[in-house]
């Protein structure tokens, strides 16, 4: 079993990304201090820009291994555990991507996950960015990991795939509005029960740009049941993942071994 820090980051008008930094290393400073060390801190999407802040995305665009990266790699490796530094806006040549970075527990950069699903309801994002085309799936001691990004949740094709790719445990990292907040519950738990995995997503809280940021973080198991959940401010979360539950739970009830139709066109 291992523990799972979630960072509901409150991302506002009200505070620069500069500040936003600063307060997500008073955090990590506040993790590094406990007993138990975690095996993974994550943060939200975007959370340094702000999601909703879509005329800054090109003059706060980064690389791969840019601001965010070297704020946060030093805390991993301080902490000795991975960090999912949520997402940033990553320039690579003309194009910018959502991009999700992992760190590992050396500090070094462990991969990163493009956002494939671009969302362009009430949003600039599908316009200024572009989708990325692969999945990232890692294997750790602690498990095979998958990585999405908001949107993301409304395609189950994209979790089927990790889960065919051996994924035990989903990470999310979300800008999802309060709006739409039932939704938000609903695709949580149903990714994780028709996967039969544990789901765990981090989501912004606050109010940007009139927008209402939902907060509500959770952790999800294998049978799509909510053990860990925020309230809709900034919050410092700790979900416990059990790998064994989940191989537990595939192995007695079969649901992903009696698929009929394994792969669907175009996948």
């Amino acid at each position: 079993m291992y523990n799972v820090r979630i960072i509901q980051l409150a991302v506002s008008d009200h505070n620069t990304k500069s500040e936003r930094m600063d307060r997500v290393e008073g955090l990590l400073e506040q993790i590094s201090a406990d007993a138990v060390r975690p095996a993974m801190v994550m943060l939200p999407e975007i959370w340094g820009t702000g999601f909703f802040n879509f005329e800054s995305y090109a003059a706060e665009s980064e690389f791969l291994q840019g601001e965010t990266y070297s704020r946060l790699a030093p805390w991993a490796e301080r902490i000795g555990c991975y960090i999912l530094g949520g997402s940033i806006v990553e320039k690579e040549g003309a194009n910018y991507y959502n991009t999700t970075l992992l760190i590992g527990p050396d500090g070094s950069l462990a991969g990163c996950y493009r956002k494939i699903h671009l969302f362009g309801y009430q949003s600039e994002e599908s316009r200024i960015l572009t989708a990325g085309d692969g999945l990232y799936v890692l294997k750790t001691r602690y498990g095979t990991w998958g990585f999405s990004t908001c949107y993301d949740l409304r395609f189950p094709e994209l979790y089927r795939c990790m889960t065919d790719s051996g994924v035990d445990t989903v990470f999310v990292v979300a800008a999802w509005p309060k709006a739409r907040l039932e939704h938000w519950e609903l695709f949580n738990r149903a990714r994780a029960l028709e996967n039969l995995c544990y789901l765990v997503s981090c989501n912004c809280a606050g109010e940007l740009k009139g927008h209402l940021l939902g907060g509500s973080s959770m952790a999800v198991d294998p049978w799509g049941e909510i053990f860990v959940r925020a309230g809709e401010g900034e919050e410092l979360l700790t979900a416990v993942i059990d790998p064994q539950k989940t191989a537990a739970v595939r192995a007695e009830f079969p649901a992903l071994r009696d698929r009929r139709i394994k792969n669907p066109p175009g996948l």
